[in-house]
């Protein structure tokens, strides 16, 4: 299973192919062909409230199922941090007609892969099947969404492998420790101030009765989506969307009271000591983020903010690559840039970078903000910004191929409460954007009071210590 890093899973992924794209074209691209032609989604809603979005794509016959649940860490109360990921890991421990494990061996017996992942703003799973077996692994699917159930000595050692994802990612992770740490300096009142994994105190602290009382709170099916992208028949599938999921009984969707985080008034510092080879610094900005409610018409500073992103570290040899790590002089072994745009919590712009021997975490953190001041001063040049665009178009092409990034990105935009077409739309306003747009975000949002800047200060490795072994979970915590 792939796990970003913190710093890039600090956001939705309404923009993912985006993102990843601009990280895999070869720095030559300077032209592409329009998007294929695709069959358009369609979106459906269920007699019981739950969303049904199919997406044909007949190139190959397979198709992907994914079930996404509008609920994460976002939603968790302090106390119970970790348990939107601990329930996606009981998901798989049985249903009223399944035992512990069935799921996932009867998919692999239809020559099918499956996983699920947890993340800030929602919670999803996904299987890729031959399309002759969809509506088989719709009716396991359904069925353990409807009637998830599991006896104690479950949970109580699937709990541990919890604990265990969390040492082995978190705690042996030096800058993940510090990711952690700066988002609990960044945030305050909002939800997103706790990890997605959770503290290992409240883990220890979990009981069976505050999972289940989670599924039965969040899993209802007016806050659920079913997706359904491949070589599939609309009609067919909402007929077996109704037949299995649409008899599942209508419950409420709790209310989600807001939680607005107050305006930052002065500069935050993470000092942060463990034994690691390098130092690290990370610096986050706060920045807007598009809404549900954005008509794709107005003013909105987060799409030039991707694009300054996109400027500094969305390519080989971008700006951040150039002046930071290369030369004689360079003062960084690696520099990142990473733009939050879309999410149900508030937003970050993060500039990252790893100091060079002989270098110090100081002279980073000087680099890093020099460039984005002087792109604020001097702009950004034509072919900059018309390779960045180049690319974003491209995309469009690429994520065509495969329809699990399909699925992925109609399920996040529904998280969202955006419309199907918000990609197409998100990209053009994207290729919209002005170099004076960019310099002008570049001016506005990194001044010191909406920093929090953490560093790593490195320390020697601890004596006597072993690897850690870990087994794969069954979910994927992103």
């Amino acid at each position: 299973m792939k796990h970003p890093s913190p710093r890039r899973a600090a956001s939705g992924a309404v923009l993912a192919s985006v993102l990843m794209a601009l990280s895999v074209l070869p720095a030559s691209a300077q032209s592409t062909p329009p998007p294929i032609a695709a069959a358009q989604a369609q979106q459906f809603t269920l007699a019981n409230g739950m969303t049904l979005i199919v997406k044909p794509d007949r190139r190959a016959p397979t198709a992907v199922q994914m079930l996404w649940v509008r609920v994460g860490s976002i939603d968790e109360v302090d106390g119970t941090s970790g348990v939107a990921h601990a329930l996606e890991h009981m998901m798989f421990k049985g249903s009223k007609e399944l035992k512990a494990g069935e799921f996932s061996r009867r998919v692999a017996a239809l020559g099918g892969r499956e996983n699920a992942f947890t993340t800030r703003d929602y919670t999803g799973y996904y299987q890729q099947i031959p399309t002759d077996k969809l509506e088989q692994v719709i009716k396991l699917e359904s069925d353990r969404f409807a009637n998830n159930q599991w006896p104690d000595d479950e949970f109580k050692r699937e709990i541990e492998v919890v604990k265990e994802e969390r040492r082995l990612r978190t705690e042996d992770q030096p800058r993940s420790l510090l990711g952690e740490q700066q988002n609990a300096a960044v945030f305050t009142a909002s939800p997103y101030h706790r990890p997605i994994v959770g503290w290992m105190s409240d883990l220890d602290a979990m009981t069976p009765a505050d999972v289940r009382a989670f599924f039965q709170r969040w899993y209802v099916p007016a806050n659920a989506a079913l997706v359904v992208a491949g070589d599939v028949d609309v009609a067919q599938v909402r007929a077996m969307a109704e037949k299995y999921y649409g008899r599942i009984p209508t419950r409420a969707v709790p209310e989600r009271k807001p939680r607005i985080e107050p305006a930052q008034r002065g500069i935050r510092r993470i000092e942060f000591k463990a034994p690691a080879e390098q130092a690290y610094v990370s610096l986050a900005f706060r920045v807007p983020q598009i809404e549900a409610t954005d008509k794709f018409d107005g003013e909105n500073d987060s799409y030039a903010l991707v694009v300054l992103s996109a400027v500094l570290d969305g390519y080989p040899g971008a700006r951040l690559d150039r002046a930071l790590t290369q030369g004689p002089d360079r003062v960084a072994d690696s520099a990142g840039s990473y733009s939050g745009f879309v999410g149900r919590g508030p937003q970050l712009f993060v500039l990252d970078g790893v100091p060079a021997a002989g270098k110090s975490a100081e002279a980073v953190e000087a680099a890093l903000r020099a460039q984005v001041a002087l792109i604020a001063r001097e702009g950004i040049g034509a072919a900059e910004l018309a390779r960045v665009k180049t690319q974003w178009v491209a995309s469009e092409t690429y994520k065509l191929d495969s329809v699990m990034s399909q699925a992925r990105e109609l399920g996040s935009n529904w998280v969202q409460g955006l419309p199907l077409d918000a990609s197409a739309r998100i990209i053009a306003r994207l290729q919209a954007v002005t170099a004076e747009q960019v310099q002008a975000v570049a001016a506005k949002y990194f001044g010191d009071d909406q920093l929090t800047a953490a560093t790593l200060r490195p320390l020697p490795p601890e004596p006597n210590r072993r690897p850690r072994g870990f087994a794969a979970p069954a979910g994927d915590l992103r």
